[in-house]
């Protein structure tokens, strides 16, 4: 057997042994609710994981935000000597559960799977880094890098106070690991995910009486189903390129000219060299109807992860580890962001997706199967061993 291969199992064997512990771990993780938008709620969740890396011996540092929750980084040198470089994992404190959600979706082990809000995605993940460095240090493998582990506050409402951080530690890195949840049952690595943008269309039109006078009136509405047939005419499905109205308001009662219309736009797009194009033909609408005024806010606001020759390089090694455990490992293109879209765009390597295996992300069945921790914990661990 190969060294990597005797180093694998190991691993495995250690994780293993630990499934229960990772379990309650991840329950203890569910049970401290971190709403996006609750900034105590969230900094209290990024205390006990501070409380926890703390514990392990790691360097934190809390990255302190006014008004959104505070981000947590951890540094950990395993290794003998100087670190030869850094690695970076990532992912998020955040979920989209209002708090109270446990009230009605407790964190709780059913057939083999647990269940509750933010298990999938991404409190377990969260689990998964900590086991991965409690297995290294048990079977006493000695990664050759640095290792810093950055957990944000705002991934799921667009990262706007924590990308700056993100983009600054992984130019420091030589590869990013992003702890998102990875794809389907057989626990996919995501090697290419749609960048992403959202745009809101604002049309000021002029009301009237819509049987007395409606020749007086601009109807917004109107106005508004015209521009969203602009819309899609910028579609291009074989360019991966997608806009969506998918938000609409307008009007007030039914016989008055509307003056005020608006429409939420969903934007994906799969190239970067792309995203100047888009914004550019968003900020060229003009109004049609006489009369009626257009406003264009917002625009793509995330890069695509591209399947670039280094992604896949990684993902190779990450296969390779995989079968050193006697498993297989597949990878999938999604159409959903990730704090790996930063990255990758920064020419640095980056595979997404290594979090749990499990479903129903943002939804009352939302859960992780429990006996893919030890393996994917004992893959995390792998990578940072052997990067």
């Amino acid at each position: 057997m190969s060294e990597n291969g005797t180093m694998m199992r190991s691993l495995r064997r250690e994780l293993r042994g630990r499934e229960q512990k990772l379990v309650r771990l991840l329950g203890k993780f569910v049970r401290c609710e971190s709403p996006s938008h609750q900034k105590a709620a969230v900094d209290r969740f990024g205390g006990i994981i501070a409380s926890e890396w703390r514990r392990r011996g790691a360097k934190v540092r809390i990255l302190r935000q006014a008004k959104r929750g505070n981000h947590v980084r951890a540094e950990l040198w395993l290794g003998e000597g100087r670190p030869k470089g850094q690695i970076l994992v990532i992912g998020h404190l955040d979920t989209v559960y209002a708090l109270g959600t446990l009230a009605k979706m407790p964190f709780r082990v059913r057939d083999g799977r647990a269940f509750g809000p933010g298990t999938f995605d991404m409190k377990a993940g969260l689990v998964l880094a900590l086991a991965a460095v409690d297995a290294l240090r048990a079977a006493g493998v000695r990664p050759r890098k640095r290792l810093v582990f950055l957990w944000n506050s705002d991934e799921e409402i667009g990262s706007h106070t924590s990308r700056k951080a993100i983009e600054r530690e992984a130019r420091r890195s030589d590869a990013v690991l992003v702890l998102e949840p990875a794809a389907g049952a057989r626990g996919n690595l995501k090697t290419a995910r749609k960048g992403l943008g959202t745009a809101e269309l604002i049309i000021t039109g002029r009301g009237a009486h819509a049987g007395l006078d409606p020749g007086a009136g601009v109807n917004a509405v109107h106005e508004l189903a015209l521009q969203i047939s602009r819309l899609e005419h910028m579609n291009d499905p074989r360019r991966g390129i997608a806009l969506q109205a998918t938000v609409i308001e307008g009007g007030t009662v039914s016989n008055v000219v509307p003056h005020h219309a608006r429409a939420e736009v969903d934007i994906r797009y799969t190239h970067l060299a792309d995203a100047s194009k888009i914004n550019l033909k968003l900020r060229g609408l003009r109004a049609i109807l006489p009369g009626a005024r257009l406003e264009v806010r917002g625009g793509i606001n995330r890069p695509p992860l591209e399947r670039t020759a280094e992604v896949v390089k990684l993902f190779h090694h990450a296969q390779s580890l995989m079968r050193e455990m006697g498993s297989s490992l597949g990878e999938a293109w999604v159409g959903g962001g990730s704090d790996g879209n930063f990255t990758a765009a920064l020419g640095v390597p980056t595979l997404d997706g290594l979090g749990a295996i499990g479903n129903g992300a943002h939804s009352s069945v939302e859960h992780v199967i429990i006996r893919s921790l030890p393996e994917r914990a004992a893959l995390l661990a792998g990578l940072l061993a052997t990067l």
